[in-house]
C-alpha cells in the first residue's frame, strides 16, 4: 500500500514538473503572420502558431521592429529577446508569458550555444 503512495506522488509531481516558469533567451522569430517561435540553446519553443494557440500573455512583446531586428520576409523577421514564461518542456510550447526583453543582436550573435537564425 505505502508502494501505491509513494508513486502515486511521484506522478504527481513528475506532471508538475513537465510544466515551469522559465526564463529563456535566444532568438525570437516571427517568419510569417501569426507564427511566433523562440530558438535558445534546447531548441525552438512555440509561443503562437497562426490559426492555432497562443500563448497567454502574448501583449507583452512590443514591436521588435522597433528595435534591434533583421527583417527576413517584407515586416517579418527576428530578433533577440528573453522571455519569462510558463513552459511545456514536453512540447516546447509557451504557455504562459510573464516577462520580455528585447536584447541587442549582437548578444545572441556572440552566444555560440544558439542556432544560427532562420
Amino acid at each position: 500500500m505505502r508502494l501505491w503512495g509513494l508513486v502515486a506522488v511521484g506522478l504527481i509531481v513528475g506532471a508538475g514538473l513537465a510544466h515551469a516558469e522559465e526564463r529563456r533567451c535566444g532568438w525570437l522569430q516571427n517568419p510569417t503572420p501569426g507564427n511566433w517561435y523562440l530558438d535558445d540553446a534546447s531548441g525552438s519553443w512555440t509561443l503562437a502558431t497562426q490559426g492555432g494557440s497562443e500563448a497567454e500573455g502574448m501583449d507583452m512583446i512590443p514591436d521588435i521592429s522597433e528595435r534591434d531586428y533583421v527583417r527576413t520576409n517584407g515586416a517579418y523577421g527576428y530578433a533577440c529577446a528573453c522571455v519569462t514564461a510558463d513552459v511545456d518542456r514536453e512540447t516546447k510550447t509557451v504557455l504562459r508569458i510573464s516577462g520580455f526583453t528585447q536584447l541587442k543582436l549582437a548578444q545572441c550573435r556572440k552566444d555560440r550555444s544558439l542556432p544560427k537564425p532562420d
